[in-house]
């Protein structure tokens, strides 16, 4: 690999990583951020991809768990909306602390985010309970 990209993909990689490890204690989706990044770093440090599977099988368990039940959905939900909410506050609303449309435009992003990756789960959910039956 040229060293270039393995320097792209390890910066990239790198950063998920952190925005997900963030993400572990913020609302978000942390562990796939996580898996995201090392995938990336994976790629670019060929020694991590001993690393990855764990990480991976940890992430597809939280995102089962995540859609395991209507009251867990509807609460995911709850936030993503929240999230986009607050978002368009913080943007609109200058009297608000850090107000302007970076941090609400950052707020917004991670409610569609949330709500692509409930989609996601869900239909993998879906997917891996027909495949039992």
């Amino acid at each position: 690999m040229h060293p270039v990209l393995r320097a792209v993909w390890a910066v990239v990689g790198g950063l998920l990583v952190a925005v997900g490890i963030a993400l572990l204690v913020l609302p978000g989706p942390g562990l796939l951020l996580v898996f995201a990044g090392m995938v990336l770093l994976a790629r670019a440090v060929p020694a991590l991809r001993h690393h990855v599977e764990p990480v991976r099988v940890r992430a597809m368990q939280a995102a089962e768990e995540s859609v395991s039940s209507w009251w867990r959905i509807a609460g995911s939900t709850l936030v993503g909306l929240g999230l986009i909410g607050a978002g368009v506050a913080w943007g609109l609303v200058p009297q608000l602390p850090f107000s302007g449309w970076s941090t609400g435009g950052s707020l917004i992003v991670s409610g569609i985010a949330l709500f692509a990756l409930l989609c996601w789960s869900y239909r993998r959910l879906r997917r891996l309970r027909a495949a039992r039956r």
